[in-house]
């Protein structure tokens, strides 16, 4: 192989990685954006149904909310549950923004699995509050 063709092989294949890492970066990017649209409005709800919401509704919904998770065999929310526990026994407004916090930056501490744990803990989110409060037709 003359040195001429090895470099256009080199050339080939370096445009091919960029282009890859250009999709990757792209959809990183998206995935980015979804996850802080959807703890944006995570956040409203929760702060909304926290004010609105007596500690007994809380308390039903963190418990089948757990449960969801747990029937789901995500048993690595140990400390998710006990953040919790603590969230409803203090029962205030700055202890529920202190567990939404502390639980936000456990989830952005290490990558794609963290990242499934959260995809996952969300959608037993939804599945939970569509269980409880169920679309009117």
């Amino acid at each position: 192989m003359s040195d001429q063709e090895k470099n256009n092989e080199w050339d080939s294949l370096w445009q091919e990685y960029t282009k890859s890492l250009e999709n990757w970066k792209s959809l990183f990017e998206q995935i980015q954006n979804a996850s802080n649209e959807m703890q944006s409005k995570f956040n409203e709800v929760w702060e909304k149904a926290t004010v609105e919401s007596s500690n007994e509704t809380m308390k039903l919904f963190g418990e089948n909310w757990q449960k969801a998770m747990t029937d789901a065999g995500m048993n690595s929310f140990k400390e998710f549950s006990e953040n919790w526990q603590k969230a409803l026994n203090d029962s205030n407004m700055s202890t529920f923004k202190q567990f939404v916090e502390n639980w936000q930056k456990s989830l952005s501490t290490s990558g794609l699995e963290q990242m499934n744990a959260y995809g996952e803990m969300m959608k037993k989110f939804t599945e939970t509050w569509g269980s409880m409060w169920p679309k009117s037709k």
